[in-house]
């Protein structure tokens, strides 16, 4: 298949052993991982202390609900900012400029506790995170071609389940030995580490879209108007759209789910946020690898960037829309567990189906649109979850509802994604329009 990632480069003189090259391409997609594992964790922080500070500042769940909706509007608006910071700074300083404000917002409510403090701090962290994701994939497909965009993307998508792995249990030992500020503070210093980190080792890679008057390679990107009306795009934006909006609620009620619905403590309810996550590592890496396989061996991306996607994201809607009709706590963990864990793939191979089809020098402007629509499905989720927790007869049956209710979404997402994304056909006509044929 004919790709439009033709205006990238080849590979750099510096890079002609293979073996160098690639060991320097997953060296700094690793790098990059972290960054969106402490994005991620920071997303987690709030479901980590929801309690704690429901408790403390005498909040109610349609409050803590708020706080959470506040951070994905101002995450998707931020979204928007992707394009113009990449064309008018190198990804070297805008990420490690995004990384500092992210440890600065984190801080005011562990001087100033308080609900409005809070929300006004879920704003500002929402949208220095916001041009983050798209950023990201950006640097990271620029160490590696097109029709090997899959793996390393899922590698970056695992760091959202690795923070429930990792770092959620750390910060909900945190939370009930030393208080939730502490996990605040901790979360604030990673951001700062990772910035030297950063800024020691970050080089370009051969495959992206260099611009002359940036160091490193920065983009002068614009968004890709004509990317944006495909059906790929759009069918693959319903899919996205509809689990952001499921995953907005697990990350910031899963642990008030299994502690306050399910019955579990309060330590092992922040521990359990990792078993979703697990299946979702399985999910990610096998799909991605196979997918990645099949495509360097001429298989249509139609199969795995659209069908695969699209089926893991149907079964995730039918295993939440079930939860009501659960009785064990142990079950609903388990059902939970499947239908997020293969949900999550919807991510790097939908995410790899934009990379295909957008020409390379306006992919971080066109993705950062589509991550940017994609997260507003987060300014819903988490108000619309403590809103009906509020207004149901228990905890438990308000938390099954709200999952229900979304897993009804997202099989309805998965069915528009189904029958509309094919990268192949929309790299053809995208690559018409721009050809004039």
């Amino acid at each position: 298949m004919a790709s439009l990632q033709r205006t990238a480069p080849p590979p750099a003189a510096s890079d002609t052993s293979l073996p160098a090259s690639r060991a320097k391409a997953w060296g700094l997609t690793s790098i990059l991982m972290l960054l969106y594992l402490i994005n991620y964790g920071d997303k987690v922080l709030l479901g980590i202390a929801a309690q704690p500070l429901k408790d403390e500042l005498g909040l109610t769940a349609s409050q803590i609900g708020l706080a959470g909706s506040v951070f994905f509007f101002a995450m998707t608006a931020g979204g928007f900012l992707a394009g113009p910071l990449s064309k008018h700074a190198s990804l070297k300083w805008v990420l490690a400029a995004l990384a500092i404000g992210w440890a600065l917002c984190l801080l005011p409510i562990i001087v100033a506790a308080g609900f409005a403090v809070l929300v006004a701090s879920r704003l500002l962290l929402g949208l220095f995170e916001g041009p983050s994701s798209a950023l990201i994939h950006t640097a990271t497909y620029s160490w590696h071609p097109v029709e090997k965009r899959a793996l390393p993307g899922a590698l970056i998508t695992s760091a959202a389940a690795l923070s429930k792995i990792i770092i959620a249990p750390v910060l909900t030992y945190l939370v009930v030995a030393h208080g939730w500020r502490s996990a605040f503070v901790a979360m604030s210093a990673a951001s700062l580490v990772w910035v030297a980190a950063w800024l020691a080792t970050w080089k370009p890679g051969p495959y992206g879209a260099p611009d002359a008057s940036h160091e490193d390679g920065g983009r002068r990107s614009s968004i890709s108007w004509t990317v944006l009306r495909t059906p790929t795009f759009l069918g693959g934006l319903a899919a996205a759209f509809s689990f952001y909006t499921l995953v907005s609620v697990i990350l910031t009620w899963l642990p008030s789910y299994f502690e306050v619905g399910l019955g579990y403590s309060r330590l092992t309810a922040g521990s359990m946020f990792a078993i979703p996550s697990l299946v979702a590592l399985v999910a990610l890496f096998a799909t991605s690898y196979v997918g990645d396989r099949l495509m360097t061996k001429g298989v249509s991306s139609r199969i795995h960037r659209g069908i695969i996607p699209g089926t893991g994201l149907l079964i995730c809607g039918l295993c939440m829309v079930v939860l009501p009709f659960i009785g064990k706590a142990g079950l609903v963990v388990a059902v939970v567990s499947v239908g997020y864990g293969l949900g999550t793939v919807v991510f790097p191979l939908l995410n790899a189906a934009i990379s295909e089809i957008c020409p390379t020098q306006q992919l971080a402007g066109t993705l950062g649109v589509f991550l940017a629509l994609m997260s507003s499905g987060g300014i819903v989720g988490p108000y619309l979850a403590g809103w009906i927790v509020d207004h149901t007869s228990s905890a438990a049956s308000g938390y099954a509802l709200t999952f229900q209710i979304l897993g009804a979404v997202a099989a309805l997402g998965a069915i528009i994604a189904l029958l509309t994304v094919n990268p192949p056909r929309d790299a053809r006509r995208v690559l018409a329009g721009r050809t004039g044929t």
